[in-house]
């Protein structure tokens, strides 16, 4: 049996979940375990999490038992301690050798595992895209609770299907954070930004682009001219989840360095569809242009100077 942790934001856990799909896609016995979710667990975090994979209507899946998850993870108290030895000096990747952990971009092995409990966030493409149609029909979007700003989202969605529509979504908030800035910022930077939006309109000056942030008054400054511009500002908490919706009704998107920002592009279902992404997602991370262009196969990549990869 194969049991996959679900941790992390809404776009972390679609990611696992896609990989648990397309390891039933290969006829594995996997489950998953939501034990992270745990109050015991989460009191202890900076930023609390929920499960939120049940908000999409289609996302099935069976949960592993406490026995299950204790039969890969428990071991006895000499082989914890010699498991722990071992990791030290470098002869083993894990304390625990049921436990796989991942620690690069893609990991190919890992859909020859057999009898592991795995960790990671697996944000590469290549994992699972070329079951994206079927993730696509898994992840159903809600209705927005509120009638009137459902109303409003669908006409959005309408209007993002017959114009040059372009999102761009911009992480802000936790990104500027000191103990963040090292590891994620200067990633997305402004420049970033303006080199995407000028692939887009050389090839379409009509083009309309649709902003999605935390960071509204960020926003109204930056892209004051509604002419070129609309801040997709009423899709708050919970709900942001209408914010992938739309991204994913436009003709493009601009992606931040954050999984929120992929998924609303993997959910496009538009065959005309085009999206540039970061070269990088982490500045801890080396990246290689031949094996990103391999990785993340039909996208666009632009570096933080607005150059294209």
């Amino acid at each position: 049996m194969l049991i996959i942790q679900i941790a992390g934001g809404l776009g972390n856990q679609m990611q696992q979940y896609a990989v648990y799909t397309k390891l039933r896609e290969m006829g594995k016995d996997v489950k998953l375990d939501l034990s992270w979710f745990e109050p015991e667990v989460q009191k202890n975090m900076l930023a609390p999490r929920e499960f939120e994979l049940p908000i999409f209507g289609g996302t099935d899946y069976e949960e592993c038992s406490a026995f299950e998850r204790d039969a890969l993870l428990k071991q006895g108290a000499f082989a914890a301690i010699a498991g722990k030895v071992l990791k030290k000096l470098g002869l083993r990747d894990e304390a625990n050798p049921k436990v796989f952990s991942e620690k690069e971009m893609y990991h190919p092995e890992v859909f020859e595992l057999e009898d592991k409990y795995i960790k990671g966030y697996f944000a590469c493409q290549k994992y699972y895209g070329d079951i994206m149609d079927k993730l696509q029909e898994k992840f159903i979007f809600p209705e927005h609770p509120d009638p009137d700003l459902h109303a409003r989202n669908m006409a959005l969605a309408e209007r993002m299907e017959r114009e040059p529509s372009v999102s761009v979504h911009i992480r802000r908030g936790d990104y500027l954070d000191p103990s963040n800035v090292e590891i994620l910022g200067n990633i997305a930077t402004e420049q970033y930004y303006q080199g995407a939006m000028d692939y887009f309109t050389v090839k379409e000056p009509d083009t309309h682009f649709y902003i999605f942030t935390s960071d509204h008054e960020y926003a109204r400054e930056k892209f004051s001219d509604e002419s070129k511009y609309t801040i997709v500002d009423w899709n708050n908490g919970k709900n942001s989840v209408q914010d992938l919706m739309l991204m994913s009704h436009c003709k493009g998107n601009i992606c931040a360095n954050s999984t929120f920002s992929f998924w609303g592009a993997r959910l496009n279902k538009r065959p005309d569809k085009t999206v540039i992404r970061t070269y990088k997602m982490r500045n801890n991370q080396p990246v290689n242009p031949e094996i990103m262009h391999d990785y993340w196969k039909g996208w666009i990549l632009m570096d933080e100077k607005g150059s294209i990869i």
